[in-house]
């Protein structure tokens, strides 16, 4: 079997700079890359701390509306310090919704693009 990575997902923005700022600075996510090609295309990538998985967004790429993307999940181990940080770092966030399935929050990018986070309810023991 082949083995398939998921390891980029691209996230429709509408202001690359705002965008940057939001991801880089206020999540504090690390940005691995910003390349300006031409004034018509210009990519960025971050990467969540401890991901495997990176997400991109820029100009000249993609056919998403900016602010459509409502499919975006980050799993995190203790769901009250990953609130805490983000309302910490400024981000409208929401009250923690305890699931059978887990634990979540969820909050927006600028442009509207959603994320859950969530806490993975304990495995059984057995």
């Amino acid at each position: 079997m082949v083995d398939y990575r998921i390891e980029l997902v691209f996230v429709p923005v509408a202001d690359v700079d705002r965008s940057r700022s939001f991801y880089g600075e206020t999540l504090g996510w690390p940005v691995d890359h910003d390349q300006t090609v031409t004034e018509q295309l210009r990519f960025i990538q971050v990467t969540p701390p401890g991901s495997a998985c990176s997400i991109a967004f820029g100009r000249g790429f993609g056919d998403m509306a900016p602010g459509t993307l409502r499919a975006l999940q980050v799993v995190v181990a203790d769901i009250e310090q990953a609130r805490a940080d983000l309302v910490g770092r400024g981000v409208a966030v929401s009250p923690v919704d305890d699931q059978p399935w887990g634990r979540f929050v969820h909050f927006a990018d600028p442009d509207g693009n959603s994320w859950a986070v969530q806490q993975l309810p304990p495995r059984p023991s057995g």
